[in-house]
């Protein structure tokens, strides 16, 4: 029996995701280690370095996104992308047993409306044109509509940096990951021009010579290593639950905002298209800042509330008691 290359996509796309959500909670795990015998990564320590278990979680990932990118040579992205989400159902069900981090109520609304505005948004997206070199997409890279997005994002990632991330960054999860999402949105165009230069080159048509794929080479390597540095600071700092759908949701939205910039497909979209994106954009940001709401909410309760233990195994709180001795 013949498998299609729509099959062939959806498993690797599914795999992907199954590493990918496992990833977070063996890094978080891994870093949870590091920090309890060294210097936390959320101020700026690195002692996960020597951890085996964060190590695990960097191998898991990779596997995961080297799935994930060959999903793209056999499906379109349109069945490929929606699966993403998997990964984050993943994340969650390990997190509530590994790292028995829980989930409240809302959080759950949450998570199921990032899913849906991004499914949503990714299914009504425009198709996007296969270029054939390296040079095509160093064509698309420098047109001005694209560089103008390139330049509101390397500033956008500066002011986050350089000024919200020291203020901000312990108590805001969209500081940490807004970083990792813009710089994301950079890595796929780089990425997408490394394939077709590795397809090429395969082929017999070498683009090893042309100093753009070396370009590219070297932003995607800028771009992974900034997000992997944030995204450690993010994991340490907040739920995992929580980081996965909002991390997932900001990438998706950007990827797509910088592909229809750089591909110019929206000029082929009808308007019915148009306004489910539109919904499916509100959708996701509903979802988000009902995620957000629900971290601000558990940060208050857990530096609101006192416990004490009471006869050996009853735990009783301040608001239980009306006096306290």
């Amino acid at each position: 029996m013949v498998m299609s290359d729509n099959t062939r996509g959806l498993i690797l796309a599914v795999a992907s995701s199954a590493f990918i959500g496992a990833s977070f909670i063996l890094k978080k795990k891994g870093l949870k280690r590091a920090g309890a015998a060294g210097t936390r990564a959320g101020i700026g320590g690195y002692t996960y370095l020597l951890e085996p278990l964060w190590w695990a979680g960097m191998v898991t990932m990779i596997v995961g996104e080297v799935a994930n990118f060959v999903a793209y040579v056999y499906a379109p992205a349109v069945l490929v992308t929606p699966l993403g989400a998997l990964s984050i159902i993943v994340s969650a069900f390990l997190a509530h047993f590994m790292l028995k981090e829980r989930l409240q109520k809302m959080g759950i609304v949450g998570c199921v409306c990032c899913i849906v505005g991004s499914v949503v948004i990714v299914i009504h997206a425009p198709q996007e044109h296969t270029p054939s070199s390296v040079q095509e997409i160093w064509d698309l890279a420098t047109q001005p509509a694209f560089l103008i997005y390139v330049g509101a994002t390397i500033s956008t990632v500066l002011a986050l940096v350089l000024y919200f991330e020291p203020r901000y960054g312990q108590t805001n999860i969209l500081v940490y990951l807004g970083i990792c999402s813009l710089m994301g949105s950079l890595t796929v165009v780089s990425i997408k021009a490394i394939g077709i230069a590795i397809k090429l080159t395969l082929e017999g048509i070498s683009q090893i010579a042309y100093p753009q794929t070396w370009f590219f080479v070297t932003v995607a390597a800028v771009c992974v290593i900034t997000q992997l540095n944030y995204l450690n600071k993010a994991l340490d700092t907040f739920n995992a639950a929580i980081i996965s759908p909002v991390y997932y949701v900001m990438f998706t939205t950007l990827t797509i905002v910088a592909s229809a910039i750089m591909f110019k497909d929206w000029s082929g979209q009808t308007a019915s298209s148009i306004a489910s994106e539109i919904c499916g954009l509100i959708t996701v940001l509903s979802g988000t800042i009902v995620l957000h709401s629900t971290r601000e909410q558990e940060l208050a309760n857990a530096r609101g509330s006192v416990t004490w233990y009471v006869g050996g195994d009853s735990i009783k709180r301040v608001e239980e008691e009306h006096l306290v001795t």
